[in-house]
């Protein structure tokens, strides 16, 4: 698809009126990871270079950054698990929405949240990796939105009033791992999927946080990947996300299941599928797995839609799907296959930056089968195998980052705070590879791109990188 045609499909999936340089979801404009402003990007900064400024934030977190308008928006957790040898009481646990000022990094407000109790416990391989402030914020003209989890989904206004708050479920998925997905916009609804809380995908209206409607299907408790909006055509757009063992659409007006397909042979889905077009791609699991399915099908589509399958892995980031390439990362090994056919373009090992990472925090094993089924409940079809279990194993303390795109260069950000900038192309360059700071921090929120500007998250600080002009 060319770059034009993407931008066409981009503009008429939007909510909301917003401007081009906005960022305001996980992974950008429906989730592309690509950047839509024109805007010089920096190649190189450091500490001392093109860092234009660092805010303390009041807690961790590996949600991403979002950017709408003037102000930036990103959350936290504080009071429970900030210190990993002795996390604490859950009682002292808060959520934490920040609103910055993206040309200064001064905090315009911020609000504090309680947690309803109980929450996952700090152990595991799981929740000690990415904590309780793991779900990306979304904003639309009138309103930002969050979802903490068993706290439910919040709206504030721009100004930080809490307008409401719905609980969403107090569930925990099998392994222990924590929730992690972020919400979308779609016309009037904010759609929000609830994995661990109550197995379900829901949309609730912008306005007052009313349930519109509700899907519920065991499959959804071991998915921790953000839905995508797909256009078919003038009149339809499919609401599509990776789910163990299958790709899921459904119709994002009623909730009702669209389609399904059998993709990867993965009993957790972590990462998010992509939409380029008509084509959803996703490239997931522990052994390996890689699909391309066409949108728009009934019922079960493998044998009619689905373009091509491979055995490519990524396990946590979600991979970037630019001028007919897809780019993706795994284990420090840049990846670049062929959109329409699956085909390796390039395998290149990433060189250069600082080896050391923050302490691995996993402890335990792993969890129990996770079990299988289909929206509605219960097993159906090729849904109904029940799988064994097994932990993310070497997966979980791995990059969590994902790829984004703009200026026809790709950014990557690993956990230890590498910064990789490589040229968009069917050859692999490296251009650079960046830190904002020489200090031990986890960066496991993926960057947000705004106007020539990139906006980082790390466990302690927020940055912003931009050309930086010195007098």
């Amino acid at each position: 698809m060319s770059t034009k045609v993407l931008l066409t499909v981009l503009v008429s999936l939007a909510t909301s009126v917003a401007y081009a340089g906005d960022w305001p979801r996980f992974r950008g404009p429906n989730g592309t990871g690509i950047s839509l402003d024109k805007n010089a990007t920096p190649v190189t900064w450091s500490p001392t270079e093109n860092l234009k400024w660092k805010l303390v934030l009041p807690g961790a977190g590996a949600s991403s950054p979002i950017v709408f308008r003037d102000r930036v928006y990103v959350t936290c957790y504080s009071g429970y698990a900030a210190d990993p040898r002795e996390p604490g009481n859950q009682k002292d646990l808060k959520r934490h929405l920040v609103c910055a000022d993206r040309a200064t990094g001064k905090i315009l407000w911020s609000k504090t949240v309680d947690a309803v109790l109980p929450e996952d416990e700090y152990s595991g391989i799981g929740v000690p990796q990415h904590g309780y402030a793991s779900h990306t914020p979304v904003a639309d003209s009138q309103r930002v939105y969050v979802f903490f989890g068993k706290s439910g989904a919040l709206a504030f206004d721009h100004d930080g009033k809490q307008l409401w708050q719905t609980p969403l479920g107090t569930g925990t998925d099998p392994r222990n791992w924590g929730s992690a997905s972020s919400p979308i916009l779609y016309k009037n609804l904010l759609i929000v999927t609830a994995s661990s809380e109550s197995r379900s995908l829901v949309a609730l209206d912008v306005e007052t946080g009313r349930e519109v409607w509700k899907q519920t299907a065991d499959g959804f408790e071991s998915t921790w990947g953000t839905p995508v909006l797909a256009q078919v055509d003038d009149s339809r757009s499919d609401l599509v996300i990776g789910v163990p063992f299958e790709i899921w659409a459904f119709n994002p007006d009623t909730g009702k299941l669209r389609w399904f397909c059998e993709a990867m042979d993965t009993d957790s889905y972590c990462s998010s599928v992509v939409s380029d077009g008509d084509v959803i791609y996703g490239i997931e699991g522990r052994n390996g797995g890689s699909i391309a399915v066409r949108v728009g099908g009934e019922g079960d589509i493998k044998n009619s839609h689905v373009v091509w399958s491979g055995r490519n892995t990524s396990r946590i980031g979600t991979p970037v799907v630019y001028d007919g390439r897809i780019y993706f990362f795994a284990n420090g090994i840049a990846n670049c296959i062929d959109a329409k056919t699956g085909k390796d373009i390039y395998q290149e090992r990433l060189s250069g930056g600082t080896t050391a990472a923050p302490s691995a925090r996993s402890a335990g094993g792993p969890g129990g089968p996770p079990g299988r089924g289909g929206p509605g409940g219960g097993p159906g079809g090729p849904r109904g195998r029940g799988m064994g279990g097994g932990g993310m194993g070497g997966g979980m303390s791995g990059d969590y980052a994902s790829p984004v795109v703009a200026e026809g260069k790709l950014y990557y950000t690993t956990r230890s705070g590498n910064m990789f900038v490589i040229q968009l192309g069917s050859e692999f360059r490296q251009l650079a590879v960046n830190r904002v700071t020489e200090d031990v921090e986890d960066f496991s929120g993926t960057p947000a791109i705004s106007n020539g500007e990139l906006f980082i998250r790390s466990n302690k600080h927020l940055y912003c990188v931009a050309e930086v002009k010195r007098e």
